[in-house]
């Protein structure tokens, strides 16, 4: 039995994935937080809460690094950890450098900085020689309205250090562009209290579809699992509408996709002990890099490839922290693909009535979950507005994400904001 310091987590579908993972490797976990209220307010999924699954819990201050480094040490002389890992972007700099304190197995901390900040990716990215996007890194306004006209509109601009789609938005003039950047300015503080940078990320706006890649890597091995596809709305902004494993798309395609992933990884330095989750843009011109993602999938995208393939990528995350082989084998599941959709508010208000009726009982359907009546409602800007979602299967071929259009177009038709 491994011990393993869990530091944060997501208060959503991770939460419940990651101490399950632990659970049922035969380990155990010391939960370390900064504001124990933040997750209980609500068992997530309507389920037993995860952290009840704890052999401690402590509190600290998570974000002063260089108190929690010294802090951490201490812990670990009393109760010896094997491993540490987190579910929540925002602490993954700051797991790497406390496994790397302690002597404990991670990619390098430098690497999981520079991957969870777009504006060092890019850099690192551009000088690696890869082919992407267009972009300037700015924080004035005068620096950042010139590289606009410099880069040409339509544009995309982004924080460099929030995750979710938070403020991402297209722009396509000065007048978009500034009320973008005041948002960004009047966003100073992300929801875990730490401080914002105020660097400005500009991109060129990429065409074609949207693509990610999910990876492990161990032993200085990049492991392929394979390419999810995505759907993307909500314009202005970008908000992730569902996904389907494994991807429909031409094995050309799907293999661009792979070795650009396989560059990224490798110029970022992330290519030993780290699960990756890294977006692609299959443009007209080739495939070019959204962004890389030092830890696995979000939006449920880990249970399509578990109930596809039969890996489970939060399993192999706890494997690669502890340093060991993660479990990689294919096994049969009886489906060929799976797909998710999310329920996507356009109007500010209170939920008065979604009803799954008797949706669960379809034999192809996975996965359901809804808000409840009663729920205040507001337009979705990222993908944490979401008002539930459907997951269903195809046993037969890649017919998943037909299948959830057609599951949603009924509950679209029931739902009710006022």
């Amino acid at each position: 039995m491994a011990h393993l310091l869990v530091v944060e987590s997501w208060v959503g579908s991770m939460s419940r994935l990651l101490p399950r993972a632990i659970r049922e490797s035969g380990h155990e976990f010391t939960f370390l937080t900064r504001d124990l209220h933040h997750y209980l307010r609500s068992a997530p999924e309507g389920t037993a809460h995860p952290l009840l699954g704890a052999r401690n819990v402590l509190t600290t201050d998570t974000n002063d690094v260089d108190a929690l480094l010294p802090e951490a040490e201490r812990l670990h002389s009393v109760l010896g950890f094997d491993g540490v890992v987190t579910s929540c972007d925002y602490y993954l700099p700051t797991v790497a450098r406390i496994a790397g304190h302690l002597g404990l197995p991670g990619p390098g901390p430098e690497a999981v900085h520079n991957a969870c900040r777009k504006d060092a990716t890019r850099r690192i990215l551009a000088d690696a020689g890869l082919p992407g996007p267009r972009f300037a890194i700015h924080e004035e306004w005068a620096d950042l309205a010139r590289a606009a006209k410099e880069i040409g509109y339509p544009l995309v601009v982004k924080p460099v250090d929030l995750c979710a789609g938070m403020y991402v938005r297209r722009v396509d003039d000065e007048a978009q562009l500034a009320e973008a950047f005041r948002a960004l300015a009047d966003f100073p503080v992300n929801a875990r209290g730490q401080r914002r940078t105020s660097a400005v990320l500009l991109e060129e706006l990429l065409d074609g579809p949207e693509v990610s890649v999910e990876t492990v890597s161990y032993g200085g091995a990049v492991h392929l699992i394979g390419v999810t596809d995505k759907s993307i709305g909500g314009a202005p902004a970008f908000i992730e509408t569902g996904h389907m494993f494994p991807a429909a798309l031409p094995l050309a395609d799907i293999d661009a996709a792979e070795q650009t992933t396989l560059g990224a990884l490798k110029a970022l330095g992330l290519t030993d002990g780290v699960v990756a989750h890294t977006e692609i843009k299959l443009t007209s011109a080739g495939p070019r890099v959204v962004e890389v993602n030092p830890r696995p999938a979000g939006n449920r995208i880990t249970e399509l490839v578990r109930h596809v393939t039969g890996i489970d990528l939060a399993a192999a995350c706890v494997d690669v922290a502890l340093g060991r082989e993660p479990d990689l084998r294919r096994t049969a599941t009886g489906l060929r693909s799976a797909a998710i959709g999310f329920l996507v508010p356009d109007r500010a208000g209170r939920l008065e009535t979604l009803d799954a009726g008797r949706l669960a009982d379809e034999p192809s359907v996975l996965e359901v979950q809804l808000a409840e009546p009663g729920k205040v409602v507001k337009a979705a800007g990222s993908n944490n507005e979401y008002l539930g979602h459907v997951m269903a299967g195809d046993p037969d071929g890649p017919g998943a994400r037909d299948r959830v259009q057609n599951l949603l177009a009924g509950l679209r038709a029931g739902l009710v904001i006022r």
